[in-house]
């Protein structure tokens, strides 16, 4: 307890980082308020009397990730959901479009240009889904519109674009002058802010029969034990090590070190769990304008809605492990440098040898990956309410693991910049971007 009371001290005495945890808090508190703002012209009332019976299944998935502020009819209702949609567009546009690949090799001023294409392009994503949002509220809770003149919907349009521009101000912000991982942190508060309900709820439940406790203490042991493995599929890595040859410059000697080229097992992160609900939602959609209503597809917790979206989610693994891992850049690279991986030919034979690896300790990944997003099922049919299951796995445990393991990375480094000790007695924290691939020479 006194070492943990120090290090709070030393991070306090740490003027630079007091400023940015100061400014992220603020941030945060503004961002939490704005999401109980709801837009002009609904009765709250009746949009509370209504929303109960939609707090389920697919819409209670995405209320999560808005922090509640989906069923409130908020300013902020759509949240920073079209922002990730857009950046989604952006990458795979990456991929296909020259212009784009070119802009992604300028470097700093390519980063620009792509930053500024994202935000036009969530105002237009966020112009496309706020009608869509308010006629899903409208159908849910008729009688909670005091208004529905064409002037209230162009200006509950206009507000909800400028609400989600505004959160993607505020990540930016936070990015800039906070902790960092201003978007994701959004999304993480978000989620955290959902959790004491549920918890709440979850212990209401269990404590009203006998021997409920000891069931809720079972609970809480498997939920710590999925957060374990959750950090180790976040952090998990193979590392192959890369030997650099000797050069002699002047009087100076370089190289002759050995590196390692740490290669993720979870290179993809929550990227293909996104992708896989963003598939699940699209015949979702499409039969919410029918009378059949959603079937399998509706059924969040059923058998057959987790089989497809964990096959998908192996599937787009692979999908953006490709993308995100090039084996030719990195032997090139290597091979620029003059570094080359022990027993393997420079060149072609390395970036195979490379791929090679990825794809063993993809598969592993990728099963694992898709056991982790399907516990809130297993975990409802346990018995355990949806609203606290859903914390048990899927895209919300994975980026709160990640975005913790992040900050408190941020934190340890100002800590350790300063001579201090850092959060851990033994060892240091690795986040997400600590395993990002790279070669180095030594």
């Amino acid at each position: 307890m006194k070492r943990f009371i120090d290090t709070l001290r030393n991070i306090w005495t740490i003027e630079e980082l007091k400023q940015r945890i100061l400014l992220t808090l603020g941030m945060i508190l503004i961002y939490r308020l704005g999401s109980y703002v709801v837009l002009p012209g609904i009765n709250v009332d009746a949009l509370n009397d209504a929303k109960t019976a939609d707090a389920g299944g697919i819409v209670g998935l995405i209320n999560m990730f808005a922090g509640g502020a989906f069923l409130r009819a908020s300013i902020f209702g759509l949240g920073i959901m079209p922002y990730i949609t857009a950046s989604i567009i952006i990458q795979l546009l990456g991929m296909a479009v020259p212009y784009f690949q070119k802009m992604q090799r300028e470097g700093e001023s390519g980063r620009k240009k792509i930053n500024q294409y994202t935000r036009f392009l969530t105002i237009g994503v966020t112009a496309v889904q706020a009608p869509g949002y308010i006629a899903s509220i409208k159908q849910s809770a008729p009688n909670a519109f005091t208004d529905l003149s064409t002037f209230w919907w162009v200006q509950s349009i206009f507000i909800l674009i400028t609400g989600t521009m505004f959160v993607m101000w505020l990540g930016e912000r936070i990015t800039d002058k906070g902790l960092g991982n201003g978007i994701s942190l959004i999304i993480m508060i978000g989620i955290i802010s959902r959790l004491p309900f549920a918890f709440l709820s979850e212990v209401k439940s269990r404590t009203a029969g006998n021997g409920g406790l000891i069931i809720f203490l079972i609970e809480i042991v498997i939920l710590l034990l999925v957060i374990i493995g959750s950090i180790l599929l976040v952090q998990g890595t193979r590392r192959i090590p890369v030997q650099f040859a000797k050069k002699i410059v002047g009087n100076k000697q370089y190289g002759g070190v050995r590196q390692y080229i740490p290669l993720k097992v979870n290179a993809a992160g929550v990227m293909p769990i996104i992708f896989a609900q963003a598939i699940m939602f699209i015949p979702l959609a499409i039969t919410n304008f029918s009378a059949s209503g959603g079937g399998i597809f509706n059924e969040r917790y059923g058998f057959w809605y987790n089989l497809i979206f964990a096959i998908l989610i192996i599937l787009f693994t692979y999908f953006y492990t490709a993308i995100m891992v090039n084996p030719n850049q990195l032997a090139d690279d290597m091979k620029r440098n003059g570094g080359f991986i022990p027993g393997v030919k420079p060149g072609k034979k390395t970036a195979e040898f490379i791929d090679q690896v990825m794809s063993r300790i993809t598969l592993p990944g990728s099963i694992f990956l898709a056991g982790v997003a399907v516990m809130p099922a297993f975990a409802q049919k346990m018995g355990i309410n949806s609203a606290f299951a859903d914390f048990y796995g899927g895209t919300s445990l994975l980026i709160l693991v990640g975005v913790v393991l992040d900050t408190l990375q941020q934190v340890e480094t100002y800590l350790l910049n300063r001579h201090y000790d850092g959060l851990m007695k033994s060892g240091r924290i690795k986040g997400r971007g600590a395993n990002a691939m790279m070669v180095q020479q030594g």
